[in-house]
C-alpha cells in the first residue's frame, strides 16, 4: 500500500497541489478525476518520481520513503499519455530495452515479452515497428513495456486520450484484465464514464486538495 500524507506542489507563485492525502491500495485500480488544470497530471508525476513535490510524506507498506526510490527500484511503472515508444525499434526490442540495461539475459527479457505479447493478443506484431501499429495496439505494447518491469504499482496518464472513442472500451478491458492479475493500478482520467469502468475508487483532485469516492 502507497500512502501519500499533506503534499503540496506549487509553480512559481501557483498553488497546484495543497494538503493532499491520498492512499492507494494495493491489487485495486484508482482513478484520478477531476478538470483540466486541477493538478491531476501533476499528480500522477509525483507518485511516479517524475516531478518531486515541494512537502508532504510518503509511505509504502507503512515505512517512509519517496517516489523516486521507489520507481528506481521498479516497484512503480508508467505508461505514458503519448506511448513513447522508440519508432527505431520493433514492438519486442522496445519491451526488451530496459530489462537488459537492468542485467536480465537477452533470451530470458525475449521470453517474458513474448509471454506478455501473448497475453495482449499481440504475438504476432513481435517484428512490427510502431509506425505501423493501430493506436490501441500501441497502447497495448505501452504497456507489455511497462510490465515488463515487473512494477507492483503501474500509472497511466489519460490512457484513452489519444485513442479513438470506439477504442475506449478496449482500452478499460485491458486494464480490468490486467487487475485480475494482480497489478495495483491508477489511471489518470478525464473521462468519467470510462473511470466508472474500470475504478474501484475514485480520487477527484480539485484546486487545493481532493475527495475519495
Amino acid at each position: 500500500m502507497l500512502e501519500l500524507k499533506n503534499v503540496s506542489k506549487r509553480f512559481n507563485d501557483q498553488v497546484i497541489l495543497d494538503n493532499l492525502s491520498l492512499t492507494i491500495a494495493d491489487q485495486k485500480t484508482l482513478a484520478i478525476v477531476g478538470p483540466s488544470g486541477a493538478g491531476k497530471t501533476t499528480l500522477l508525476r509525483i507518485i511516479a518520481g517524475l516531478t518531486p513535490a515541494d512537502a508532504g510524506e510518503f509511505l509504502w507498506n507503512g515505512q517512509p520513503t519517496t517516489p523516486a526510490h521507489l520507481r528506481k527500484d521498479g516497484v512503480i511503472g508508467v505508461v505514458f499519455q503519448g506511448f513513447e515508444l522508440f519508432p527505431n525499434l520493433t514492438v519486442l526490442k522496445n519491451i526488451t530495452l530496459a530489462p537488459t540495461l537492468q542485467g536480465q539475459g537477452a533470451a530470458e527479457a525475449a521470453k517474458a515479452a513474448r509471454d506478455l505479447l501473448d497475453r495482449l493478443d499481440l504475438a504476432d506484431q513481435a517484428d512490427a515497428y510502431p509506425f505501423s501499429l493501430s493506436g490501441g495496439q500501441k497502447q497495448r505494447v505501452a504497456i507489455a513495456r511497462a510490465l515488463a518491469l515487473n512494477p507492483q504499482i503501474l500509472l497511466y496518464d489519460e490512457p484513452t486520450s489519444a485513442l479513438d472513442p470506439n477504442l475506449r472500451q478496449s482500452v478499460a478491458n485491458l486494464i480490468n484484465r490486467v487487475k485480475e492479475q494482480g497489478m495495483t493500478q491508477v489511471v489518470v482520467t478525464h473521462d468519467m464514464g470510462f473511470a466508472e469502468s474500470v475504478a474501484d475508487t475514485t480520487f477527484t483532485v480539485a484546486k487545493f486538495g481532493g475527495d475519495a469516492q
